[in-house]
C-alpha cells in the first residue's frame, strides 16, 4: 500500500475519531443540562437540550455513512476494521443518549408549572450525577482505548439499576401518600428510567471498547439489578 493511500486512510480514521469526540461532548452537555433543567424547572435550558439533539442526529448519520464508505473503499482488516465498526456502534449509543436526554427535557416542560417539594427530585438528580460520571469515564476510556477503565464503567451498571429500583419505590410511596403527587411523580419515573437507560448505553460503549481492543465480546452477562418491572416506563415511551 502506497504512503499516500496509508495517509489518506489514517485521515479517514482520524475524522471518525473527531466526530465521535464531538458527539460525546454534545451528549455529555445534553445530559448535564437536562438534569439541571429538571432540578431548577428551567424551561429555557430544557428547550436548548431539545434543540441540541438535531446536531447529534446529523453527526450520527454522517459517521455511519463515512464508516460504511471507508469499509467499502479501504476494505480494512483487524484493528482498523474493528475501529470502523466501533465508531458506528458508539455513535449509535451516543445518538440514543441524546434522545433520552431530550425526553427528560420534554418532561421538564410538562411539569414546569407544578409545585411539588424539591426533595422529590433529589433522588433523580443523584442518579443522574452518577450516570454522568459513567458517561464521562467511558468516553475518556474510548479516546484512550483504556480497557480497564471501560470494565470499571461496565461493572458499575448494577449499582445504577439498584438505585433506580430504590427510587422507583420511593416515588411510588409519594404517590400513595398523596394523590396530588401522582402526575408529578409519574413524570419523574419516566425521567429516572431515561437516566437508567443512559447508563445502559454507557455500558454498551464499554463493551464496544473491549471489542475494539481485544477483538472479542465480553463472555459474561452484564450486572443487572433492575427489578422494578414497571412496564409503562420504557425508553421508547418518550413523553
Amino acid at each position: 500500500m502506497s504512503e499516500h493511500i496509508v495517509t489518506s486512510y489514517d485521515n479517514d480514521l482520524d475524522d471518525l475519531r473527531r466526530s465521535i469526540s464531538e458527539m460525546g461532548g454534545i451528549a455529555e452537555k445534553m445530559m448535564a443540562d437536562a438534569s439541571h433543567a429538571l432540578v431548577r424547572r428551567d424551561t429555557v435550558l430544557a428547550q436548548a437540550v431539545i434543540a441540541a439533539d438535531k446536531r447529534l442526529d446529523v453527526l450520527q448519520r454522517e459517521i455511519e455513512e463515512r464508516a460504511v464508505l471507508l469499509i467499502a473503499r479501504r476494505q480494512p482488516l483487524a484493528i482498523d476494521l474493528r475501529e470502523t465498526i466501533s465508531a458506528i456502534r458508539v455513535s449509535g449509543d451516543l445518538e440514543r443518549i441524546g434522545d433520552l436526554a431530550k425526553n427528560i427535557a420534554k418532561r421538564v416542560l410538562a411539569i414546569s408549572d407544578q409545585t411539588q417539594p424539591q426533595k422529590i427530585v433529589l433522588g433523580v438528580q443523584h442518579m443522574s450525577d452518577l450516570v454522568q460520571e459513567q458517561l464521562k469515564d467511558v468516553l475518556d476510556a474510548y479516546a484512550s482505548r483504556d480497557v480497564k477503565s471501560a470494565h470499571d464503567v461496565w461493572e458499575r451498571d448494577g449499582a445504577i439499576d439498584a438505585l433506580y429500583n430504590s427510587l422507583f419505590r420511593e416515588l411510588l410511596t409519594y404517590m400513595m401518600e398523596d394523590p396530588r403527587n401522582i402526575s408529578f411523580c409519574t413524570h419523574l419515573l419516566f425521567c429516572a428510567k431515561n437516566v437508567e437507560r443512559i447508563g445502559d448505553h454507557t455500558t454498551n460503549i464499554a463493551e464496544t471498547i473491549h471489542y475494539l481492543a481485544t477483538g472479542e465480546t465480553l463472555a459474561i452477562d452484564r450486572p443487572k439489578n433492575d427489578a422494578s418491572n414497571y412496564a409503562t416506563v420504557s425508553p421508547a415511551a418518550g413523553v
